[in-house]
């Protein structure tokens, strides 16, 4: 056991975080999200969301401060009549996190993300059921 170590985080998902360098993505992927055919490395966080995820995943991990957007989303498929309320959750979780608030997170074409996301060191599998609950994170430096 650990102190100051959200519950939610597997040692696994730990292990992994830790390994992760400056400029490493990290991809956390709803129950839709096609994780174990495209993870160099695959976490499983069952049971459990993306939104409480990010918000446990962001208490130890520090977004990369070099870049403009370290978060990305996937886009909504043009004639998809969703609307990802997720979103919403997402970026409030961004906000709560991080100091430059939810200017920090773009916005991804559904193909350009899977390439993306294809390069990120690890994915983590939840069982997310909300649509567009996928996102990518880029790892910073401990200042």
């Amino acid at each position: 056991m650990l102190k100051g170590i959200p519950a939610i985080i597997s040692p696994d998902l730990l292990k992994i975080m830790h390994e992760m360098g400056h400029g490493d993505d990290l991809v956390i992927g709803d129950a839709n999200y096609p994780a174990a055919s495209n993870a160099q490395r695959l976490i499983r966080c069952d049971g459990h969301g993306t939104t409480e995820l990010l918000d446990a995943i962001l208490q130890l991990f520090p977004l990369d401060s070099y870049v403009e957007y370290p978060v990305s989303l996937m886009q909504v498929v043009p004639g998809d009549p969703t609307i990802p309320e997720i979103q919403d959750e997402i970026k409030k979780v961004v906000i709560k996190q991080e100091g430059r608030g939810e200017k920090v997170i773009e916005y991804v074409e559904r193909f350009s993300f899977y390439e993306k996301a294809k390069k990120a060191y690890a994915i983590v599998a939840t069982t997310e059921r909300k649509l567009y609950g996928c996102m990518i994170i880029k790892k910073g430096v401990i200042k």
